[in-house]
């Protein structure tokens, strides 16, 4: 006669070694896929025409003109944003 308990171990070692197997997977796709370009509302936040402005906000967000493009902060659930007033520019 067979342990139940033994039967119980086997069937959860199977379980926990799939769940690892996906994890792996996961993450081995996450590092071997390309990502996407930083492209979207961050790069149409972007004053136009202001290439001065370093830094910029809509009262809802904060951006910044780095290198690789703007970067902005995530909106407040509720905010109501407002026209976009330059916060800091080059040089001074």
């Amino acid at each position: 006669m067979t342990n139940p308990d033994s039967k119980t171990a086997s069937r959860d070692g199977l379980v926990v070694a799939a769940l690892g197997g996906l994890v792996a997977a996961t993450v081995l796709l996450g590092a071997l896929l390309p990502g996407h370009p930083a492209q979207g509302p961050a790069s149409a936040a972007e004053p136009s025409g202001d290439v001065a402005c370093l830094e910029w906000s809509d009262g809802c967000r904060v951006c910044q003109r780095l290198p690789e493009g703007p970067a902005c902060s995530l909106p407040g659930i509720a905010c109501t944003p407002e026209v976009f007033r330059c916060l800091r520019r080059a040089g001074g």
